[in-house]
């Protein structure tokens, strides 16, 4: 037993317990990590007993929940051994609606996801620490290749089901290893490119076996969209793997197999946002809760979806979050999130500037920040710039559907002219009001990871017309007609389309490329598309010229390299070399051999997962796999900038992020779940 554990044991039985405990708020609280302990350790800490209590309006919010059952009382929802929150500031309130703006659905909506997401862990908001969130604890073994994690006591899904250890085991071995499900496990969930052992030794434990050293892969779960665990109690019962009936119950709902349903539910994907059954097929989703069913998938989430349209969606409190504040009050504070979709850039900042917003920062481009500022005070709003870890990036599509484009792409004298044809110093100055950095594409963060040097970030990034001209005239780019412009090796036109979306670039610096390689006689036009449309054209392999923001921190890498190797990146990145991840997928029977350096990067990237994060070995070869990224060139950096943090005067316990960054998450490091909505005076003080 822990010393905590005997502490707290001797306190109850001495009587020395105080009726409640202290309301304590701040980073000084005194837990083991900063703003977070185990239940036992604050009551010991304090030798008192945490009382527990509701938002007033949780029955009214959870019969908004299509097909949740009645509620439990309040001792029954939460975990034995809930997860205790010291708030930023203060004790928050009850109440209230958050008001948020998305692009539209599965675009640019991670902003809010990540005010309600929940993963086995997370990082603190050092963005250094890993801390316990869903899981209790964890445990590795001396060579990094057996971890056990260790789950909460009674935790509970939004239906009051039990979650269990078996609710993860059901989501890897059962759901991500079954290809009616999902159709290619991601690399960051296997070891050495095999399924991975989970195995359930107890109800609350789980433990995960590699086949290799995996240093970082819990690391995955502080800072990953997906999340390891599905609801078995629902989605077994139209599992073959459980049920010999799956298609016979899944028949008389209507749906032609089991596995339609379970797609209905999870739509074939580990992103959260896709469309939920009450859009997907209101008829459906009636017939489901007929059924006795929920309406969407249980949650563990601090918000989950009771309405949504094509115009937006509008979420409510979890009435079985496994949080709860220091006074004992269940998390969260706030009653509803309001997620409308507007995809107009304009009509977002009138709704910023009028106030009509609590936070944003996903898409909220520089260029719109002098007429935010002016206005602050009129919307009763504040704004920040924190640093951004990705930059947007360019590329060319090394595997082309034109195969004289193709073989120009893949020469190197080409990307590096391009590269030296680009003004940075101008796209800073225009797009980024001088406050970025020009920086080459290093694959790491450059600013987070030690061992990137600066010569690596300058690499190719001085703007050099005529060396430019000197590569592009060895590609066997030159003007053939003497027009002036820049020519195909047969005498075709040389003629670029850089397709891009303002959520990853914004439109200033795709003008001033545009114009930049025009000058030096590659022509270029550029055409403003949705994030949609993009996404789906780059992953066609029907875009000459990418373009995204890229770029991710040491232990986002060091746990998952998938922008390392073909095709750089997954649906929501750029992606260049699609045929050459086809190629390597069918072993060769479809797709376009790659290049030697591809399978070199290949054997540095594997090695480099079983390293410990920061030890000499593990600097020494990511320092080998940035010059390699830098010497390939496949994806060419920018500038490197700021980017602003919006939120409301009406936000308390609102912490201004260290970066506005997708890798760590967004605001999940900062506790978004103890938020809340009163007036400007009370969130002062």
């Amino acid at each position: 037993m822990s010393k905590l554990l005997i502490a707290g044991a001797l306190a109850l039985i001495s009587g020395n317990v105080a009726a409640s405990c202290p309301s304590v708020a701040g980073a000084d609280a005194g837990g083991a990590y900063p703003h977070i302990f185990e239940k036992v350790e604050f009551e010991s800490q304090h030798s008192c007993l945490l009382t527990f209590h509701e938002n007033p309006v949780i029955g009214a919010l959870n019969s908004r929940i299509a097909g949740n059952p009645e509620l439990l009382p309040l001792a029954q929802r939460l975990p034995q051994e809930p997860l205790v929150i010291a708030p930023y500031q203060r004790i928050g309130q009850y109440g209230g609606v958050l008001n948020g703006i998305s692009k539209a659905t599965e675009s640019g909506t991670s902003d809010l996801l990540s005010l309600r997401h929940v993963n086995l862990v997370r990082f603190s908001d050092d963005l250094a620490t890993v801390v316990p969130n869903v899981a209790k604890s964890w445990k590795w073994n001396s060579d990094f290749t057996v971890l056990k994690v260790n789950l909460r006591k009674g935790h509970k899904w939004s239906d009051g089901s039990k979650f269990t250890a078996e609710d993860i085991a059901f989501w890897y071995n059962n759901m991500l290893m079954d290809s009616h499900i999902i159709e290619k496990p991601k690399e960051r969930f296997l070891s050495a490119g095999k399924a991975i052992k989970v195995d359930v030794l107890d109800e609350t434990t789980v433990q995960f076996t590699m086949n290799k050293p995996a240093p970082g892969f819990l690391d995955n779960f502080a800072q990953d969209y997906a999340q390891p665990f599905q609801p078995k109690h629902l989605l077994a019962q139209f599992h073959p793997d459980f049920n010999k009936d799956a298609d016979k119950k899944a028949q008389a709902l209507g749906f032609d197999n089991g596995y339609a349903v379970i797609n209905f539910y999870y739509g074939q994907s580990d992103w959260k946002d896709i469309p939920t059954p009450l859009l997907k097929d209101k008829a459906a989703s009636d017939r489901l809760v007929s059924a006795g069913l929920t309406a969407i998938m249980p949650t563990l989430e601090s918000h989950l979806v009771a309405e949504e349209s094509l115009e937006g969606r509008r979420l409510v409190a979890n009435p079985y979050f496994f949080q709860v504040d220091t006074a004992g009050n269940q998390l969260p504070y706030i009653n509803e999130i309001k997620e409308v979709f507007i995809g107009d850039e304009d009509i977002q900042t009138a709704k910023l500037i009028s106030g009509e917003v609590d936070y944003k920062a996903q898409a909220v481009n520089l260029p719109q920040t002098p007429v935010l500022l002016e206005n602050k005070d009129q919307g009763k709003y504040e704004l920040a710039l924190r640093p951004t870890i990705a930059q947007t990036t360019v590329a060319f599509n090394l595997t082309d559907k034109d195969e004289e484009k193709r073989a120009v792409f893949n020469d190197i004298n080409f990307r590096r002219a391009m590269s030296v044809a680009m003004n940075r110093e101008q796209i800073n100055e225009i797009a980024y009001f001088g406050l970025g950095k020009p920086t080459q594409y290093t694959g790491f963060d450059a600013d987070t990871t030690p061992f990137v040097t600066e010569e690596l970030q300058n690499s190719w990034t001085q703007f050099d017309p005529k060396m430019a001209a000197e590569l592009l005239d060895k590609a066997g780019v030159v003007d053939k007609d003497n027009d002036g412009l820049r020519d195909l090796p047969s005498g075709k036109k040389l003629e670029l389309n850089i397709q891009y979306a303002t959520q990853g670039t914004p439109t200033e610096l795709v003008e001033i490329i545009a114009n930049n390689w025009t000058d030096a006689g590659v022509k270029t036009t550029i055409k403003e598309v949705t994030s949609d449309e993009y996404r789906n054209s780059q992953t066609a392999n029907d875009l000459s010229v990418l373009s995204w923001v890229m770029g991710r921190p040491l232990s986002n890498i060091a746990s998952n390299t998938e922008t390392l190797v073909p095709p750089y990146g997954g649906f929501f990145d750029l992606r260049t070399g699609m045929l050459w991840s086809q190629y390597q997928d069918t072993n060769g029977a479809e797709g376009v051999a790659p290049p030697a350096t591809v399978a070199k990067m290949q054997k540095l990237a594997a090695r480099f997962v079983t390293l410990k994060a920061g030890t000499a070995e593990s600097d020494t070869l990511g320092m080998e796999i940035a010059t390699r990224v830098v010497d390939d060139l496949f994806i060419i950096g920018t500038v490197k900038a700021v980017s602003p943090v919006y939120r409301s005067r009406s936000l308390g316990n609102f912490e201004v992020p260290k970066t506005s960054s997708y890798e760590f998450y967004r605001m999940y490091p900062y506790l978004p779940t103890q938020w809340f909505l009163g007036n400007e005076d009370m969130v002062k003080n």
